[in-house]
């Protein structure tokens, strides 16, 4: 009985993580989903947020966009536009690029316009809310 899982996490940039881990949290369309190793296989959707993933007891977190994560019972394979571990993220950048999008917000623009500044700004807050977590827990990696 295997006791991890191989974590996969490709970007168009390339693959951002690959490691085991004994146990992976997403951020599913519908809730938190907690992956173990020999969990059944599945096809899901991710939404922008955290990827919690536990080794050695401790747990290392990420910033991710919208994406799609296939598990099996011993790999998770996540395939998403944007992924970046807490501790590389710029806070300082994260808080002008959402302050930047919420002024433009507030301009006069079309529904889609909208809705892709406000999905910017959900993504700007989950990893502004990530690089907080890691320096209040430590570095992160």
């Amino acid at each position: 009985m295997p006791n991890t899982l191989k974590l996969e996490i490709v970007t168009p940039e390339g693959i951002i993580c690959s490691e085991q881990a004994e146990m992976v949290t997403l951020p599913g369309v519908e809730g938190e989903l907690g992956i173990y190793p020999l969990h059944t296989p599945l096809m899901t959707e991710i939404v922008p947020g955290e990827i919690i993933v536990k080794r050695g007891g401790k747990d290392y977190y990420l910033a991710v966009g919208p994406g799609f994560a296939e598990i099996t019972g011993d790999h998770v394979s996540v395939l998403t536009d944007m992924a970046i571990r807490a501790d590389e993220i710029d806070e300082a950048r994260i808080e002008q690029a959402r302050r930047a999008a919420e002024n433009r917000l507030r301009e006069r623009f079309s529904e889609s316009d909208a809705a892709a500044l406000n999905a910017a700004i959900a993504r700007s807050i989950e990893n502004l809310r990530g690089r907080r977590r890691t320096r209040r827990t430590g570095p992160q990696t």
